[in-house]
């Protein structure tokens, strides 16, 4: 079972259209990214409702970066992390465009709603807010 992480906290999963390897498709509605595609290479097209980009470690930080490049190219639809995300990473992952993180019932269990939650406020944990907060105080 997986849970689905937004500012809100957990949710079920609500996409149900299935998703499409990366390269077995070009006008597919979802695809599904692994962490070492090159981000120039996957199609945006009108179809394209959802993108589902793998964290297979938590220590590795490419997904990020494919996330932003998409944004920066004009990808408007939803965007997904999905795996070894943790907790502390959700600001970032929200700063890089994704909407929400797909995490397994066991890192849910391990790492509570409220420790998401604590970061959904992702535009204020940053070092750039916390320097202007130090400049003003």
């Amino acid at each position: 079972m997986t849970v689905i992480v937004t500012d809100t906290g957990f949710a079920p999963d609500d996409w149900t259209e299935g998703f499409v390897a990366l390269g077995a498709a070009n006008d597919a509605e979802a695809l599904d990214v692994p962490s070492d595609a090159d981000p120039n290479q996957i199609p945006i097209c009108d179809g394209l409702h959802m993108v589902r980009i793998d964290f297979p470690s938590s220590a590795d930080g490419r997904g990020f970066t494919i996330a932003r490049a998409l944004r920066l190219r004009g990808y408007t639809g939803r965007l997904r992390a999905r795996g070894h995300v943790l907790a502390d990473q959700y600001a970032m992952a929200r700063r890089c465009g994704f909407d929400e993180v797909e995490i397994d019932a066991s890192l849910a269990k391990r790492q509570p709603a409220e420790q998401w939650q604590f970061r959904a406020n992702w535009q204020a944990h940053d070092y750039q807010n916390r320097l202007r907060g130090a400049a003003t105080g």
